[in-house]
């Protein structure tokens, strides 16, 4: 029961279905540029990316000082049709900013 409300309590917010959104469509990406791509403090990102994971849908691979978010894989069925009806929503996403690779990441 408690697995099932953090992943529904994880897709009660705009931000976190846009950020979700996203990295199903980019890929794995660094910390330093979701914060650029979606103009967030990091405080409040890493929030959003925690509630993510906790509920379920992320998985975060460290690289140095670096953390990279990507989907999970394999998605349980329940996540897996959650993701595609947010596929299916029309959101409109902000440019990906990919500054971790050009050296002006600050974390």
């Amino acid at each position: 029961m408690t697995l099932f409300l953090e992943t529904i309590s994880a897709l009660n917010d705009e931000t976190r279905i846009k950020l979700l959104l996203f990295l199903d469509t980019h890929g794995a990406l660094c910390v330093c540029d979701l914060q650029e791509s979606f103009g967030m403090i990091q405080s409040r990102l890493s929030r959003h990316l925690k509630i993510l994971k906790e509920g379920g849908f992320l998985r975060v691979d460290r690289c140095g000082t670096w953390a990279y978010y990507s989907i999970r894989t394999p998605l349980d069925e329940f996540r897996s049709v959650a993701l595609a009806e947010i596929r299916c929503l029309g959101i409109e996403l902000p440019p990906l900013s990919k500054i971790s690779q050009t050296g002006e990441c600050k974390l």
